[in-house]
């Protein structure tokens, strides 16, 4: 029940559900596609996804069911701030709301759909969070067995300015070097819209969160150098560093909550499956698939 779920299969699974409902509310003649005049009926397409992936469609319709109705018996509520809260936790993750939505739109996903998932996986902590526990010992031992993935890496802060071409990047580069503000520049000249109009800020990130020439060039600055043209995929950049900090070893105190939520989140894992085993044997469940 990890909740990563939600942007890889699950997003899948949302897909191919809605699909056969539209599929089922077309009209008996209405073909899906034709090729040369030829058409692809919808019966067909609708075979095909039943064959292919209808079984894990149902599935996961049956265990949300299940889900919602002991929420329901147990009188548990999901509230919007506990939803807002979670969404932040994966705005975080996606650098702000709009990069998550765009990996959203990227796996055939809404947001809509999303907060649906979410809204069913703090439901789902709620049913378990009596059945499982952590202990002190238990936490100390994961801290020792997984100690190095909880360090701190090395980072920088940084922000840059995007062009089309070398030549405008050296132009960018040249005027910075005459004196004037790097966020006005940004402003003006920068092709990257997400950062331009905040000075081409980019916050903190660690090695292997950007692109390579990219990464190259900005753990290799001082704090408030200035790099040459850097051509990427995406244009060249013109990258200013304001910020470095060195890798740091991890101590058990500064990140026992995050050892915490890993071990509630695997112990949650395992309980799931238990739980839904019950489960499917309390329920009368009719498969007419």
């Amino acid at each position: 029940m990890n909740k990563k779920f939600m942007i890889g299969g699950g997003a899948f699974i949302v897909a191919v559900v809605l699909c056969i409902f539209l599929i089922l509310n077309m009209n008996a003649e209405e073909s899906v596609a034709t090729v040369n005049g030829e058409t692809i009926e919808k019966e067909e397409l609708y075979d095909l996804l039943v064959s292919q992936y209808g079984e894990d469609a149902l599935d996961s319709l049956i265990t949300s069911k299940i889900v919602q109705l002991e929420a329901e018996k147990n009188d548990i509520e999901v509230s919007q701030e506990d939803i807002d809260d979670e969404l932040a936790s994966y705005y975080n993750q996606y650098d702000g709301e709009e990069g998550f939505q765009s990996a959203l739109e990227g796996s055939g996903m809404t947001i809509a759909d999303f907060k649906e998932d979410v809204e069913e996986y703090l439901a789902m902590n709620q049913l378990l969070k009596d059945r499982i526990s952590v202990t002190d010992e238990e936490k100390e031992a994961y801290f020792e067995e997984n100690k190095e993935s909880f360090n701190q890496p090395e980072q920088v802060t940084a922000r840059h300015i995007l062009t089309e071409t070398k030549e405008e990047a050296q132009t960018v580069l040249d005027k910075l070097e005459e004196g004037e503000d790097f966020a006005d520049l940004a402003a003006e000249y920068s092709t990257d819209d997400t950062t331009s109009g905040s000075g081409g800020d980019l916050g903190t990130f660690g090695e292997g969160e950007m692109v390579e020439a990219f990464d190259e060039a900005a753990f290799f600055l001082e704090d408030g150098e200035v790099s040459d043209p850097v051509e990427t995929e995406y244009g060249f950049h013109i990258i200013e560093v304001t910020d470095h900090t060195n890798e740091k070893e991890s101590v058990y105190e500064d990140v026992e909550d995050e050892v915490t939520d890993a071990l509630n989140d695997s112990k949650l894992n395992e309980e799931y499956s238990v739980w839904l085993e019950e489960k499917m044997t309390e329920y009368e469940i009719n498969n007419n698939l």
